[in-house]
């Protein structure tokens, strides 16, 4: 059972476990949407692709990945994970560091006006 779950634009999470130190989420992006350009002063990221193609934006540079990639984003990196496939892209991510709020957000480009 999930801890956390929200909705969001571009599709939805839930908090799978969670502790001081780390947090682990499982992300769905529906097709055609992408998350804003942002950074984390206080974590870093981990992604794991489950299924879909995804669109990895990691510091301006854009790439492409299937199931079974990974992609790590340290403190400080811009990121964007875009969904360019037909179904939901699922990534598992894991988020280490100090503090894991929704507010450590810098969004630098947003499709939603956020």
């Amino acid at each position: 059972m999930a801890l956390e779950k929200s909705d969001r634009p571009w599709g939805r999470y839930e908090v799978l476990q969670e502790s001081a130190t780390y947090k682990v989420k499982c992300l769905w992006i529906n097709p055609g949407k992408r998350f804003s350009y942002q950074r984390h002063t206080k974590r870093a990221e981990h992604w794991f692709i489950v299924q879909g193609s995804a669109e990895i934006t990691l510091n301006g540079v854009t790439t492409r990945h299937q199931p079974g990639a990974s992609i790590d984003v340290a403190v400080g990196d811009l990121h964007r994970i875009s969904n360019i496939g037909t179904i939901d892209v699922i990534v598992i991510e894991v988020q280490t560091g100090t503090y894991f709020g929704e507010d450590d957000i810098e969004r630098i480009e947003d499709d939603f006006g956020r």
